[in-house]
Formats: C-alpha cells, sequence, structure tokens
C-alpha cells in the first residue's frame, strides 16, 4: 500500500483558521444560490466572486491569488496575482488558489454538483497554473505507489489499478467529463468493459470523488481546466489519493501563458507534490445538491443551511460542517 509521511503543520497557516475558511466558502455559496436555475452563468459566477471577495478582505492575512478568475486583463476581481486580506504587508503571507463557482453552467440550470471552493498554502507551495487545459488521472487512498501514470495507455491505467484493487477491469468505474473530446475515452474504456460515469461539470467534484467509496467511483480520467487540477490535488494531498497532471497546450497564445508564470518544461508530468505542496487547507461549500455535499437550502423564516467539508494535509483531518445562516443574503 501506498505510504507517506504527511506534511509539518504550518504556523503561518495556524494564523488563518480553518473554519474562516470554511466562512468565505459559505459566503460565496450563498450568493450563488440565488441564481440557481435562472438561466444566467455570467450573474451565478459574478454574485460569487464578489461575496468570496468581500469575505477574503475580512480575513487577517498577506494572501495572493494565484489560481483564479483568470488574468487581470479579464477578469475585474481575484484575479491572478490579486491580493486580498485586511493585512497586506504584515499580515501571514498565503497563497490562494480558488474557484468561486465551479459550475456556473450547472447552477444556471439547476443540476447537481455545483461548488464554491478554495485552497491555501504557504507563499510559494501552490502551482501557478495557467488557464490551460490539463490531462489528468486520479486515484484514492490506499493504491501502491505509482499505480497511474499519464505515460501509460488508457487500457494499462485501469488494469493496473484493477489489479491493486484485486478486480477485474470490467469491475472499475471511470469518471469522465461528458465532452467531445473524451469520444475516444470513453469508446476505450467501455471496450474494456469499464462503467463510465459521465459528469456534465464539475471536475474538481469527479477528481474528490475517487476518495469517497460511497461514489463507487476508482479513478478519474480526461482533460480539464489546469486551475481546477490544483484545487483538486489540494484536496488529494489532505485525504491521501494519487494525481497525475499534464498541461495541454492549443496554440502559441497558451504556451506563452505558461512561460510567463515561469513554466518551462511543457510536456511535465506533475504529481501531486508539484501541484501542492508543504501544509495546505482546503474548503467546499455546496451550490447544489450533489456527490459530495448538499446545496444551499432557503427555508421559511430567512433560514439558509450550508453544507462544507474542509480538510488540512498535515493533520489528514476532514470535518464537514452544516451551517445554519440567520442572516444571509
Amino acid at each position: 500500500m501506498q505510504t507517506s509521511t504527511s506534511p509539518e503543520a504550518s504556523h503561518v497557516l495556524d494564523r488563518v483558521l480553518v473554519l474562516e475558511m470554511v466562512r468565505v466558502t459559505e459566503a460565496a455559496a450563498i450568493a450563488a444560490s440565488k441564481l440557481i436555475g435562472r438561466g444566467d452563468e455570467k450573474a451565478a459566477d459574478a454574485a460569487a466572486v464578489e461575496a468570496m471577495r468581500t469575505a477574503f478582505n475580512d480575513l487577517y492575512m498577506d494572501g495572493t491569488v494565484v489560481i483564479g478568475e483568470g488574468e487581470r486583463d479579464e477578469a475585474p476581481m481575484l484575479y491572478i496575482g490579486e491580493k486580498v486580506g485586511n493585512a497586506i504587508g504584515k499580515g501571514p503571507k498565503i497563497d490562494i488558489a480558488l474557484d468561486p463557482l465551479e459550475g456556473t453552467t450547472i447552477t444556471a440550470k439547476a443540476g447537481p454538483n455545483a461548488l464554491a471552493v478554495l485552497a491555501i498554502a504557504e507563499e510559494g507551495c501552490l502551482l501557478n497554473a495557467p488557464d490551460v487545459y490539463m490531462d489528468k488521472i486520479a486515484v484514492g487512498p490506499g493504491y501502491p505507489a505509482g499505480v497511474i501514470d499519464l505515460d501509460k495507455s488508457v487500457k494499462e491505467n485501469v488494469e493496473a489499478v484493477a489489479r491493486a484493487k484485486g478486480v477485474k477491469p470490467d469491475e472499475i468505474i471511470v469518471c469522465v467529463l461528458d465532452r467531445p473530446r473524451h469520444a475516444d475515452l470513453i469508446a476505450q474504456l467501455r471496450d474494456l468493459g469499464c462503467g463510465v460515469q459521465l459528469i456534465p461539470d464539475g471536475d474538481v467534484a469527479g477528481v474528490i470523488a475517487t476518495t469517497d467509496e460511497d461514489t463507487t467511483i476508482d479513478i478519474y480520467m480526461g482533460s480539464g481546466g489546469a486551475p481546477e487540477g490544483v484545487l483538486a490535488a489540494a484536496a488529494l494531498r489532505c485525504v491521501g489519493g494519487q494525481f497525475k497532471g499534464r498541461l495541454l497546450f492549443r496554440n502559441d497564445d497558451e504556451r506563452g501563458r505558461a512561460h510567463k508564470w515561469g513554466i518551462e518544461d511543457l510536456n511535465k508530468q506533475y504529481d501531486l507534490t508539484d501541484l501542492a505542496k508543504g501544509d495546505c487547507i482546503f474548503a467546499a461549500t455546496g451550490v447544489t445538491d450533489g456527490s459530495l455535499l448538499d446545496g444551499v437550502k432557503r427555508l421559511r423564516g430567512g433560514l439558509v443551511t450550508t453544507e462544507s467539508v474542509v480538510m488540512r494535509a498535515s493533520s489528514g483531518t476532514v470535518r464537514w460542517i452544516k451551517g445554519e445562516h440567520r442572516k444571509a443574503g
């Protein structure tokens, strides 16, 4: 079985309480929930972004967004490089990866698995991933080190996981984003007899699902956003599992973005600790109901309920938090 040494607890992160991160994702989820099923992706995302930024700026920290809504000329707030917190220049230096609303289309259509998510680590511990695609493969905890590898074929990866689990390949279930670009991948998996669980959006939730036996998902495969890869890697650092990622570039502009953020080896296969190293904290709050978390509920009398999860790498602790908000927006 895979063994690993837990990262040492960060005194820097100790000063940013774990529960404060949940309050940030709760604020974004509650704001986005007003737009569930309203058919307006941009409005839902904008509401989540504004609420998350306001919540961050109530915290004593010197935060830098390293994974955000895009570059400064693309996003009015929570852009890559933006400083957040109320102690710039004097508080603990924190790097932040975030997606205020993972699943904008899901939210607009009232579908499952929309989340507000973030990860934090000490300065320099999260990869500044450009906003390009990433080829990904992930499994949950309990497998031998190196059981998955992007340099192996789909068949080889499935067979390796099946052997390690002690089952036949046709008993493996793989989660894949439902996209035309994955048609060949899906065909290969079905030729092996695998079950394929297609999800419309939300590949952070898809990766995390491999860590929960109740989902029955064994492997996550396919390409999705590189920023979401960093967020998923941070979550797996906290609860165990393996993740491999490789950036995919469609044109010279995207390669230029990678160089801008200091990435020189464009063919590198990233491991968990390449994407999120040291101690880190991951938090998520459900916007709509999903396999990981229940969504925001608006009840009589103005009561709003939320469900969140927060994880920390150094302790391996996972906390599930149900919140009641009587003065929520």
